[in-house]
């Protein structure tokens, strides 16, 4: 028989202890997010929906975006047993320089409009993180201010080729003059993807209002007030700003653009160059011929060909194929530290995270930001700790299976999609 008591008041107040409230709404907030779905959860409460499925969505039927996202889910890690992870090393060596994570932050477009700190937050959270920031052609704030705002961290320039190529060799000496030590240029862009959430949102710059996205931001005022109070929303590389985000890629870009350009770009820069948006195991060795510094796997998060190849299955071939002779990064897909830490066994040298990020921004800031790039830096230190690795160099392969939820049939581009 169980004895029973009547329990003590003090016993009680030992057993029982109060969490103490957080009187600050955006601390509070952000420590009640434990995961980067969670970040998404508060931004989407917290941003017009505009401004949200911009970020959020992709091309067409976002096919593209889906897969990408259950190609890491569909991960099968094999941990090792009896291996002191007591300390873990999470850094790494990435185009000639540091990074204290297996991460940096990709470039994105319009990122004021998600909230008003935009790049600003972002470069600071990553300096702040010691990981790489990527400011995009399409940014909202200029070369020279995120310098400015990451003086001694490392900062990286996304480049569109232009129908005025002059404006681009502008973009390229300026990032060059600033001290940015890596250019990625863009190859996936001919044209506009198809982004149907934004067409139906009138999304553009100014914004195309309708007495529904009218209803849809009146109840987020803190959202208005900091669209209204901060300096006027524009791209700080493009002077013409009119238009979609569509119209505005297909007036600026050049579906013209071949392998002349990419080597006249590549004369010009003095630093680290980087293709980013290869698809295929073929282009993939092309550039690694043609000596580049390193390739970014990438389908632009979704957001440009529905139904392109998801970076993720395609990285252990190209790995197998290239990994030795060029670096390789990897973006679109990634929720969790888990996807990096399997992105690397795989053989990928570095990763990319853009949603993650903006995210994170949505959600509360700069601290929004911070947070993410924490949720990350834990998710990965944490698995790493649970496959019984102690540095990024410890994982191979074999600790990882990609379980099968298609398979490509009579291809000649490769294996089976797992």
């Amino acid at each position: 028989m169980v004895q029973r008591q009547i329990p003590k008041p003090a016993e009680i107040l030992d057993l029982m202890k109060f969490k103490k409230v957080e009187l600050d709404p955006k601390k509070r907030r952000l420590e009640s997010a434990l995961t980067i779905d969670d970040l998404r959860t508060i931004a989407k409460r917290r941003t017009p929906a505009a401004a949200f499925d911009y970020t959020d969505g992709a091309a067409e039927g976002e096919i593209s975006m889906r897969r990408s996202v259950e190609a890491f889910e569909d991960v099968e890690f094999h941990p090792s047993i009896l291996h002191d992870v007591s300390r873990v090393d999470t850094s790494t060596q990435i185009l000639g320089g540091s990074s204290a994570l297996p991460f940096g932050i990709a470039p994105t477009g319009f990122t004021r409009l998600m909230q008003t700190e935009g790049e600003i937050a972002g470069s600071g959270a990553a300096g702040a993180a010691g990981i790489p920031f990527t400011l995009s052609t399409l940014g909202t704030t200029s070369i020279e201010d995120v310098q400015a705002t990451n003086p001694h961290g490392r900062n990286w320039f996304q480049l569109y080729v232009m129908r005025k190529r002059e404006i681009s060799y502008e973009l390229v000496e300026r990032a060059a003059t600033a001290g940015f030590d890596t250019l990625f240029f863009t190859v996936d862009t001919p044209v506009a993807g198809a982004r149907l959430r934004d067409t139906r949102n009138g999304f553009a710059i100014p914004p195309q209002l309708t007495p529904g996205t009218v209803l849809n931001a009146s109840v987020r005022p803190w959202w208005w007030w900091d669209f209204l109070t901060t300096p006027k929303l524009e791209f700080a590389s493009l002077s013409e700003t009119g238009g979609t985000v569509g119209e505005l890629l297909n007036s600026a870009m050049d579906p013209s653009i071949d392998f002349d350009d990419l080597a006249t770009i590549r004369a010009m820069w003095p630093g680290k160059f980087t293709v980013k948006g290869v698809q295929t195991l073929e282009d993939a060795k092309k550039l690694t011929d043609l000596g580049v510094d390193a390739i970014g796997l990438s389908n632009h998060g979704g957001r440009q060909l529905d139904r392109a190849p998801v970076p993720f299955q395609l990285l252990p071939e190209v790995a197998r194929e290239v990994g030795k002779d060029v670096e390789i990064i990897l973006d679109t897909g990634i929720r969790d530290g888990a996807d990096i830490v399997a992105a690397i066994a795989l053989g990928a040298d570095f990763t990319l995270i853009g949603r993650a990020y903006l995210y994170g921004l949505m959600a509360g800031g700069r601290a929004g930001v911070d947070r993410a790039i924490q949720i990350l830096s834990e998710q990965v230190r944490r698995t790493m700790q649970l496959l019984q690795v102690s540095s990024l160099d410890e994982l191979t392969p074999a600790h990882v299976t990609q379980l099968e939820r298609c398979t490509r049939v009579g291809s000649e581009h490769g294996a089976r999609i797992r």
